[in-house]
């Protein structure tokens, strides 16, 4: 399957992939959108994926693709941008082609990739893994069915731990994402950002006051009036966030 925004990079590679008989080209998406549906509807053993793209980039669409594939595909980035190629390496992806490629180049890429397909599944945690630490995510993907919801960080309101998922509150809705409360904990910027409990973090902006509740616990109380449990550990994050030193 060929993901690329750019109609020209998209028959560049199929025109390359063309001296390979063995390969099928299943499929072609011009943004992340449409390279979720197709891997949801016929999962490739390989995927060529561009990084930059409209709607969904392809860190998006890989983290999207991971919750509803039992295996993966083997991914190779194809981009005009080099700066993600050392993670993506450390992460386990096939190759790094970075445009304008050759067609010996393509060829190694392939080789790589056919064999890492022999070796079965792929390690998980590819997208995440994929990221440069110092860019933190401005947004979070969560599938539902066929669907897909986008949901700018500064519209996330709190997070809810339930089990192997997080309950993403925002708006007044909720999103349900198969993720642990640590994973996501993990990627947002802790400025902004509080684990309060083990089973809760809060955007620091929604807090409207913090009450106590019982001994050496209290309660975060939230612009829209929603409760939620604050631990003792929770309380020192929070007034280290807050930069309130005094207690």
């Amino acid at each position: 399957m060929i993901v690329d925004d750019q109609e020209l990079a998209r028959g560049y590679l199929r025109e390359l992939l063309q001296a390979h008989p063995e390969i099928e080209i299943t499929a072609e998406c011009a943004n992340g959108f449409e390279a979720v549906k197709a891997v949801a509807e016929s999962p490739p053993d390989l995927l060529f994926l561009d990084v930059q793209m409209p709607k969904l980039d392809g860190f998006e669409v890989l983290e999207l693709i991971d919750q509803t594939q039992a295996s993966p595909p083997a991914v190779i980035f194809v981009t005009a941008y080099d700066q993600y190629a050392m993670r993506a390496f450390d992460a386990h992806a096939v190759d790094y082609l970075l445009k304008p490629f050759s067609a010996e180049r393509l060829e190694r890429a392939l080789a790589r990739a056919k064999s890492r397909l022999g070796e079965g599944r792929l390690p998980a945690g590819l997208a995440a893994e994929a990221r440069p630490p110092s860019e933190r995510p401005q947004r979070i993907v969560v599938k539902d069915g066929t669907r897909v919801h986008i949901i700018p960080l500064d519209k996330l309101d709190y997070v809810e731990a339930q089990d192997d998922y997080v309950a993403l509150h925002s708006g007044g809705k909720s999103y349900l994402k198969q993720q642990p409360i640590a994973s996501l904990e993990a990627t947002l910027d802790g400025a902004k950002f509080v684990r309060i409990h083990r089973s809760a973090i809060v955007n620091l902006e929604r807090i409207a006051r913090i009450e106590p509740y019982a001994k050496e616990s209290r309660i975060a109380i939230l612009t829209d009036g929603t409760r939620l449990p604050v631990s003792r550990s929770g309380y020192a994050r929070l007034l280290e966030a807050m930069g309130d030193t005094t207690g």
